[in-house]
């Protein structure tokens, strides 16, 4: 039968317990990592890499992200509610370049070291950022397109956002390489489709119907990449497809022959990446401002080459 005297034994020794288990988080260093979401298999390749970074430095990391790219708002108090809790450094993916710097700030003020990671921020808080150059990998995906449709023709872009790094370096580095290339090349539309495959077929369909004599579509990230696919194919049209991240619906759509080919990234190596530069950052140690993780372009040709296998996530 439980007393007074018990129900307060075990609260006291629930406190207790809760007092060293607060110990023993804090005898490890703590890195939460705020992602732009959950919902592709590319942050889930990234959690991989900081996992493993985890383990291999002996510090405590945890990775989150809002349920959709377009939930700023979310992102941001997922930030707020990391940094309440006082951790050694953090990694952030921001949604948007922006929004986030005010809370960045009050990092900094706080000596907590922020590395951004997959996406920067417009400011120089980030003591380091992880990421592709998205830039020349964009300019890479335009190569492959030029070269797939003989140099010449309309084509159109889906991407994920127009507020994230990754959205403006990918669509400017794409748009900037064919306006100084391929002067017989015509973009005659960028849509944004949040990175959400449901709504990015919907804004392919439309692009498509509006435009009959479309050559080329370039989907800026995995769901947009794949609502480029299922819009093309719902329509029955036959068109080059470079996507842009990998993942099994990529892989299989470049087998089947309806994408030509896609950028891919390395997500692991992202967020081994970001971890390593976090915890050098906290002990303060030197870290490199821009930590180029590399990219690929792959296609049915070399998609089971070793050195691109490895890069590639399901």
């Amino acid at each position: 039968m439980f007393t007074r005297r018990t129900v307060l034994g075990v609260l006291s020794a629930a406190t207790f317990l809760g007092y060293g288990t607060m110990a023993m988080a804090q005898d490890k260093m703590y890195i939460p990592l705020v992602s732009k979401g959950f919902q592709h298999q590319f942050w889930q390749a990234v959690k991989t890499g900081a996992d493993k970074a985890a383990a291999d430095l002996g510090v405590e990391v945890t990775f989150e992200g809002p349920d959709s790219e377009s939930q700023v708002d979310r992102q941001i108090d997922m930030l707020a509610a990391a940094l309440a809790k006082k951790p050694a450094a953090i990694g952030l993916a921001a949604l948007d370049s922006q929004a986030a710097i005010p809370l960045l700030q009050q990092a900094k003020d706080a000596n907590i070291a922020v590395v951004a990671f997959d996406s920067g921020v417009d400011s120089d808080i980030p003591v380091a950022t992880a990421s592709t150059n998205n830039l020349a990998a964009a300019a890479l995906a335009a190569d492959k397109m030029a070269e797939l449709i003989g140099g010449e023709g309309r084509v159109a872009l889906v991407v994920h956002d127009q507020t994230s790094r990754t959205g403006i370096d990918r669509r400017d580095g794409f748009v900037n390489r064919i306006k100084e290339a391929y002067p017989k090349i015509e973009i005659v539309a960028i849509e944004y489709g949040e990175g959400d495959h449901l709504k990015s077929t919907e804004i392919t369909k439309a692009i498509l119907q509006a435009n009959p004599d479309l050559k080329g579509m370039f989907g800026a990230n995995e769901g947009s990449a794949i609502g480029v696919v299922n819009g093309a194919r719902e329509l029955g049209r036959k068109l080059v497809i470079i996507g842009y991240d990998s993942g099994a619906q990529q892989k299989k759509a470049i087998n089947d022959g309806e994408m030509a080919g896609a950028i891919t990234q390395n997500p692991v190596g992202i967020g081994y990446k970001t971890v390593e530069a976090a915890v050098k950052a906290a002990k303060g140690e030197p870290v490199e401002k821009n930590i180029d993780t590399g990219f690929y372009y792959y296609d049915k040709s070399n998609i089971d080459n070793p050195e691109i296998a490895a890069v590639l996530y399901d």
